[in-house]
């Protein structure tokens, strides 16, 4: 020790303190190894303040980007949910007008049809009318080659009454041929209208058949991004309440028979009235895509009223669930909640909606608040130093219910937090860390 204290003694030289009463005087001498010694433990204590402070500031601020970063998700996630209904209610429009325009399109090809048949009826009652008019027109001309024979043996034997009534036969056979020509000439013509017509009804047929396809094609796409968009959305949501343990099927089950009304928005479509309906038809797809959202609705519903959230921002993780010591009697007991450390007034939010059923003092919890909520869930919110609500209000999910303390049996500042289910406690975290992850 001598020799370590020469050695130190260059740089710590040997000091002394004087202590001075009303009576007497005393020293204390310091040699340099007890000098070395209250240097190295100040200048750890100091390292280990600076160490301590840092990780707390730093988990402050990781805290807040993680809480800033899921409120923006949360905010993307309900502006994305929007827009796919307005592009939803967009595409149902765009559907039910191509209907339509394609039932009026049915509506002009089959009159046209009509007109096509019955120019074909009269057109076949033209065909026949001129094989009998030509069948008259031949009866007509063999009649006059006969009555020109009969005329010329009347101008041979010089029969003249014989010779006007011939000739008076060949003017009416000369005026039926007449008739019959312009007869041909007028049906030739109505024929070429009636061919004109059906060409054009059938090329505007080939137009609306080509302009229903390119509509077909466009709804195609778009009941095709709604649909990813839709699966993309659901996905995470069932992710979530699967990593909290509870099943979507029964929430969904529970949140459709609390609430048999449905959006008039999110009701069915019904257009096909008869036949078989193609699965692949956009009023299946349009359905599809209505049914879906209307079960992100559902999962919306049910996360309002399950304790997803925290209950308190800005502040330190502390004591976690589970089995601990005690840290008044030091024996080992189960913690039933999940601590959260604080200034003393820290606002305190209700982490689902539910209904407030007690709000007051009990035994070791100090000042309790305790709100019940859907499917089984209670949660509890212990040691406050104030209390903003009453028995039987109704509170929404964020609200502010109080703020934080250290009443009942509480060793310094900070929330109690429980989540019970059937009365019995689980980890709180496991809910809070499941929604993290999505939001």
């Amino acid at each position: 020790m001598d020799h370590l204290n020469t050695k130190l003694e260059r740089f710590l030289p040997e000091k002394r303190l004087f202590l001075r009463s009303e009576t007497s005087t005393r020293f204390v001498r310091l040699r340099p190894v007890a000098q070395a010694s209250i240097l190295t433990i100040a200048s750890g204590y100091m390292a280990w303040s600076l160490v301590a402070t840092s990780i707390l500031f730093f988990e402050v601020i990781g805290s807040n980007d993680l809480r800033e970063s899921a409120r923006r998700e949360q905010s993307y996630f309900e502006t994305r949910l929007n827009e796919m209904a307005a592009q939803r209610d967009n595409a149902l429009i765009e559907v039910q007008a191509s209907y339509r325009r394609y039932g009026e399109a049915m509506d002009r090809v089959a009159n046209m049809q009509t007109a096509l048949m019955e120019g074909e009826q009269r057109n076949a009652e033209l065909t026949r009318g001129i094989d009998a008019l030509q069948a008259t027109l031949h009866s007509t001309t063999t009649a006059r080659d006969q009555a020109e024979a009969q005329l010329a043996e009347l101008e041979a034997l010089d029969a003249n009454s014989q010779l006007a009534q011939t000739t008076e036969d060949l003017d009416e056979v000369e005026q039926t041929l007449d008739f019959v020509l312009t007869a041909l000439d007028r049906t030739a013509d109505e024929r070429e209208q009636i061919r004109a017509v059906a060409d054009g009804a059938a090329r505007q047929a080939e137009h609306l058949a080509l302009e229903y396809r390119l509509i077909q094609d466009r709804n195609t796409r778009i009941f095709t991004q709604l649909e990813q968009a839709v699966e993309n959305s659901i996905q995470p949501l069932e992710r979530m309440f699967s990593a909290a343990g509870l099943s979507s099927e029964t929430l969904l089950r529970q949140v459709r028979a609390g609430y048999q009304t449905r959006s008039a928005s999110l009701q069915p479509i019904s257009i096909s009235t008869s036949g078989t309906i193609d699965p692949n038809s956009d009023e299946v797809r349009a359905n599809s895509v209505l049914a879906a959202l209307e079960e992100i609705d559902a999962y919306r519903i049910a996360l309002q009223r399950t304790p997803f959230a925290l209950p308190v921002t800005s502040v330190r993780v502390n004591s976690p669930f589970g089995y601990r010591r005690d840290p008044i009697t030091g024996g080992r007991r189960l913690h039933a909640g999940q601590d959260f450390g604080g200034a003393r007034g820290t606002a305190i939010h209700a982490t689902a909606d539910g209904t407030v059923s007690f709000a007051g003092r009990q035994s070791g919890y100090g000042n309790l608040i305790i709100i019940q909520h859907d499917f089984g869930f209670e949660t509890r919110y212990a040691h406050l130093s104030s209390i903003g609500v009453r028995e039987g209000q109704r509170v929404s999910r964020g609200d502010r219910i109080g703020g934080m303390g250290s009443t009942g049996r509480s060793t310094g500042t900070h929330l109690h937090y429980e989540i019970r289910v059937g009365g019995n406690p689980i980890n709180p975290m496991t809910y809070i860390r499941a929604a993290q992850n999505v939001f």
